[in-house]
Formats: structure tokens, C-alpha cells, sequence
């Protein structure tokens, strides 16, 4: 079988990414515009862990079908009958002729999936400025409190620093190019179109929102947990690797078999100022999903992913690395703070946060395509000769859980903006490796990653660091076995008052033992701006949800759908799937949709 991870492979269009949260959101996914992937086909009908279907032949077909209950039959259409629109040059549909081009790719998903749609679902096309107004603020309009943690997850991450604001960040990976979403618990399916009176469809991308559409009636999709931002992507490790498997194959068959509509490469010119670090923790799923699923069909055929919607992976790391089970050791961090210090909270619950494996891969690749900041991770170890995305790294790989708590002092209430606040916030990040090897090669990572930011030792301090510019403040590190805690605060003097005992005084402890890389001579094996020799890295536009990568498997762009959630999360929400907004578990909105 050939490997089913997703391709990055024209620049993108358009980036849209969850402010670093997780959350079960009752939202929408939206189906963000032109994102590329491969020209690789995939014959899964070839392989022996693919079931064979039961889509009768034209010649042995019930004289009664039926849309539930007939296999690549849908509301009148078979799955390879000839609609008038397949001769067409272009992808431009009249009104009248949506319908049976949905009523026969739903037909067609039926075919590689092995399941029947239960009800209709229903496609309607929206002026982009219509969708903007009904929907446009479901992504950045959270609340101060949400806004604040957000903030401090982005930079403990190094992905967004200081000077800049988490929603801005949030929303310039948006950028406008949402291209559709499915909403769960509705069977609709809502397109944005330019021209909305005659929409250019690209089929395969349908087929994509249309599996989302057979996942909740099947499986239904809001009622599967996410509380962090690690578990979020897990799920979404199943919930788009199963779809952007089923689109990989219906691609395929259009290639060799199938009829469909192609709307052709995008002329669209890439964004140069893509968050490249953000657009990394969320983009995992779509990469390693679709190699997730593969593991599972060739385990038990599609009975095994099916079973998988009951005990979905617990973490990234369990879909990074398929067939283990990889569950999280839980995390405690007790609140260690002085009178004047907190551990802060949103809506009421303690503020924290579980990273996982995939963001912690991407805070140390965040920099191979991006040259204005460093990254421990070489382009050419995290991007492969395929141009897929590696996410099993050595300084991540030996993963077993982690939890970052947020603290603020008595000075952030007085503040008057985020803005202000932000400098009165510290943070404690506690992580567990498999073995003291793993925790090492973590500390290898780090320590890189510190320096490459200008940190400079403290005095008499242990394993303290003071960076001044951009991520500023001190950190202290602490690696005791198979654990490594990390404390960070305005000052040398709040890390105390943040967490009781750091920093101890005295020599440093830790130091690089290795690196990715041993040729490297430069600030400890850091590279600095590997982006621009990087050619052919593409980005998709993600939403604030669940994310949804649409695999491309011609040279043009794309379009990515996502679990619409906003950027605020709201940890009780249940109602839809969440979204891959990056890192905030303690708040979620409740808008449920699934990309388009």
C-alpha cells in the first residue's frame, strides 16, 4: 500500500489556524481554500486489507433501491452514472445541476467507504460576502480571559511572540479563504463561492466534506471527546485521515475510472507570511491520518476503522505512531505560587494545557520554512524527499505526556489590555518521556532552542535563562529521570514567586549531549532561516475546528476544511467537534461545522 500521508506541495493560498486551543466545539468545519498535495494515486481497491464493496453491477441491481440501504446508490443516482456536466471543460455548475453531482459523489463515497448514508444530505452555495457576515467572527471573537491564555500558549510555544497578539495571529492564518463547511447534526454542507449563481465544484473536494457528513450520521461526530489540544489532534488523527483517505481513493478513480469535476490549478498567489510554526501543530492530523488509517484497514479492513470511532487514539502520538497505543501518563503540577501569583482560570477551571507530541515537534520545526526565526529541526529532516511532513523526531518521539499551566500575578488584573497583562504572566510546563534518554534528547531541544532565541545564562542561578526580546523573561529548567519541568516568569525573582524552589542556586546541571544534527557547528546544531530554499511547501487554509485537509492529488491547489471553531474554547462544550485551534483547553466556543 502506498503511504497515505498527506503532500505539501505548492505554495499555499491561504492559512487559517484555531488559536492554540482544543475542545470538543459544537462548531462548523469549514473548508478552507486551495491547499495542495500530491500527484500520487492510491490504489486501496488493489490492496488485501481493503474490503471488497457491495455496489451491485449495472447488469445485477434491486429493481427498489434505496438511499440507506443500497450501497453507491443516492437519491436516484448510482455512483457511475453519466451526468451531462462530466463532458463539461470547466467546473462551473448551473443551480440545477448541484444536485445530482452531490446525489452521485455521495453515491461514490458510499462505494470506497463501505457504508450507506441514513439521510439526505444537503449542499447549498453562499456569497462569499454572505458567508462573512453570518460567520466571519466565530473565529476571533473571544473573550479577554480567553484572549490572555491564548497568548501565553503561543509563546511558550515560540510561535508567537511577545509583540504580537494571539488573535491577530489566529486570524491572519484565516485569511478569507474558507471555501465551504459542513455543519454536524444538520446534514448540510454550506459552500462559499465568488460566483455563487454558477460555482466552480471541484468534486473531490466535495467527496471530502461529504465523508464528514457520512461520519456524523454514522459515528456522530459531536459526541467524541477533546479537552486538550494533544487530544484534539488525535481525534482528528481518525476523523480526517478516514477522510482524507476516502479522497485520496475517490481521486484516484476519477484519474482512472470515475468522470468528476476539476476546477484545475489555482491562480491564487501564495502568502509570504504564513505563521509556518502554528500551521505545523495543526496540520499533523491531515498528514499522519491518512497513515493512521492505513495501519488500522490493514489490521481489520474498515470494520477496524469503525471501531475506532468507540476508542479513538488517546494522543498525536498514537497516530504519529500508528499501531502503538500511546496513551498520556496524567500530569499533576501543583499550584506551588505565592500570595501575590495564581494559577489562572477560565470559566472557572485552572488554565491549562496538553501540548503533545505534535506541537512539540512543530515548536522545534517551526522555523524550517519560515526565515525569520531559527529551528532546532532541519527542513530537510522534517520535510521528506516526498514532501510530506515528518512529525517523529528524535527530541519528541520518546513522548508520554505533559501539562502547561498558566499563572498570572496581582499586577495583570490592574492591566487594561491583553496587551498589558501578558507581562504579568508565567508558566509552568511539565512533560514525561518514556525514558531518561527521551527526556535528554527533549532538554538537547530546548536548550537549542533558548539560545537561538539570544537567552543568556544567570549567574549562580541553576539552568537559568533570560531572554530579552521577543519571548521575553526567565526560564528555568529542571530535569529530574524521566521528567523535565519547565518555569517561566517576567523575572529571575517571579520564578519563585511563581513556582516555590526555582531557581536553586548554583552551577548548571544541564547541557546539550547531542543534536540532531553533529556537522552543526552554530548555536548548538540551531539552523537559522531555512525557509527560503524550501520549494514546494504547501499550506492549508485551516479553520477554527476540526481541522479538514482535502488531499489533492493533481498539481493544484486544494481546498482544507475544518471543525469551525473559534478561537475561544469553551472545555464543557461537547457539541461538535472541535477544532484544531491550538492550545486552550480550559475554553472552547460552541460552534460545530465540518470543513468544506
Amino acid at each position: 500500500m502506498n503511504s497515505m500521508r498527506t503532500r505539501l506541495l505548492v505554495a499555499l493560498v491561504a492559512v487559517v489556524v484555531v488559536a492554540l486551543s482544543v475542545a470538543a466545539v459544537g462548531g462548523f468545519l469549514p473548508a478552507v481554500s486551495d491547499a495542495p498535495t500530491d500527484d500520487s494515486s492510491v490504489d486501496s481497491t488493489e490492496d488485501s486489507s481493503m474490503e471488497s464493496t457491495d455496489a451491485p453491477r449495472a447488469d445485477d441491481r434491486p429493481t427498489d433501491p434505496s438511499t440507506n440501504e443500497t450501497l453507491g446508490y443516492v437519491d436516484g443516482y448510482w455512483y457511475d452514472d453519466e451526468l451531462s456536466v462530466d463532458d463539461r471543460s470547466d467546473a462551473t455548475l448551473e443551480t440545477d445541476e448541484l444536485e445530482p453531482v452531490v446525489s452521485r459523489a455521495m453515491a461514490r463515497v458510499e462505494v470506497i467507504r463501505n457504508l450507506t448514508y441514513e439521510n439526505e444530505v444537503s449542499v447549498e452555495v453562499v456569497s462569499r460576502e454572505e458567508y462573512r457576515a453570518d460567520s466571519g467572527d466565530r473565529f476571533t471573537d473571544i473573550t479577554e480571559t480567553e484572549q490572555l491564555h491564548q497568548n501565553v500558549n503561543y509563546e511558550a510555544l515560540f510561535m508567537v511572540d511577545r509583540n504580537t497578539d494571539a488573535t491577530d495571529a489566529a486570524e491572519g492564518l484565516y485569511g478569507g479563504a474558507v471555501e465551504g463547511y459542513y455543519e454536524p447534526g444538520t446534514d448540510r454542507i454550506v459552500l462559499v463561492s465568488d460566483t455563487p449563481g454558477s460555482p466552480e465544484l471541484d468534486e473531490t473536494v466535495l467527496a471530502h466534506e461529504l465523508v464528514h457528513a457520512l461520519q456524523d450520521q454514522q459515528f456522530d461526530l459531536a459526541s467524541i471527546q477533546r479537552e486538550t489540544f494533544d487530544q484534539d489532534n488525535a481525534r482528528n488523527g481518525l476523523i480526517e485521515g478516514d477522510a482524507s483517505w476516502v479522497e485520496a481513493e475517490y481521486d484516484s478513480r476519477c484519474e482512472a475510472e470515475w468522470a468528476c469535476l476539476d476546477p484545475g490549478s489555482s491562480s491564487q498567489a501564495p502568502f509570504s507570511d504564513i505563521n509556518w510554526g502554528l500551521y505545523f501543530a495543526v496540520y499533523q492530523p491531515y498528514d499522519d491520518g491518512p497513515d493512521y488509517v492505513d495501519s488500522l484497514l490493514e489490521r481489520g479492513g474498515w470494520t477496524a476503522v469503525n471501531d475506532a470511532y468507540e476508542n479513538p487514539p488517546a494522543s498525536s502520538s498514537a497516530v504519529i505512531h500508528p499501531g502503538t497505543d500511546r496513551d498520556p501518563e496524567p500530569i499533576e503540577v501543583p499550584d506551588r505560587s505565592n500570595d501575590t501569583w495564581r494559577q489562572y482560570e477560565v470559566d472557572g477551571e485552572v488554565a491549562s494545557e496538553t501540548v503533545g507530541e505534535a506541537g512539540m515537534a512543530a515548536m522545534f520545526a517551526a522555523g524550517v520554512r519560515d526565515t525569520s526565526r531559527p529551528s532546532v529541526i532541519e527542513s530537510d529532516e522534517f520535510i521528506e524527499a516526498d514532501l510530506g511532513l515528518d512529525y517523529d523526531q528524535p527530541y519528541t518521539d520518546g513522548w508520554a505526556g505533559d501539562r502547561l499551566v498558566t499563572y498570572v500575578s496581582d499586577e495583570a488584573d490592574e492591566a487594561t489590555a491583553v496587551y498589558d497583562a501578558v507581562d504579568h504572566t508565567g508558566y509552568v510546563w511539565r512533560t514525561a518521556w518514556e525514558s531518561s534518554e527521551d527526556s535528554q534528547q527533549f532538554v538537547d531541544g530546548y536548550l537549542q532552542l533558548l539560545e537561538a532565541y539570544g537567552a543568556e545564562p544567570v549567574a549562580d542561578q541553576q539552568d537559568t535563562y533570560v531572554i530579552d526580546d521577543e519571548y521575553p523573561g526567565a526560564y528555568y529548567l529542571d530535569r529530574d529521570g524521566e521528567t523535565v519541568t519547565i518555569v517561566r516568569a517576567p523575572s529571575v525573582d517571579d520564578l519563585g514567586a511563581v513556582h516555590a524552589g526555582t531557581p536553586p542556586a548554583g552551577e548548571d546541571t544541564l547541557e546539550i549531549e547531542g543534536t540532531a544534527d553533529e556537522d552543526d557547528s552554530e548555536a548548538g546544531g540551531v539552523i537559522a532561516g531555512h525557509g527560503a530554499g524550501i520549494v514546494g511547501v504547501g499550506v492549508a487554509a485551516l479553520g477554527a475546528g476540526i481541522l479538514i485537509f482535502a488531499v489533492r492529488r493533481r498539481d493544484t491547489f486544494r481546498a482544507v476544511d475544518t471543525v469551525a471553531r473559534t478561537p475561544s474554547l469553551d472545555r464543557a462544550g461537547t457539541d461538535g467537534p472541535p477544532s484544531p485551534a491550538p492550545f486552550d483547553s480550559t475554553a472552547r466556543t460552541r460552534n460545530t461545522a465540518v470543513d468544506g
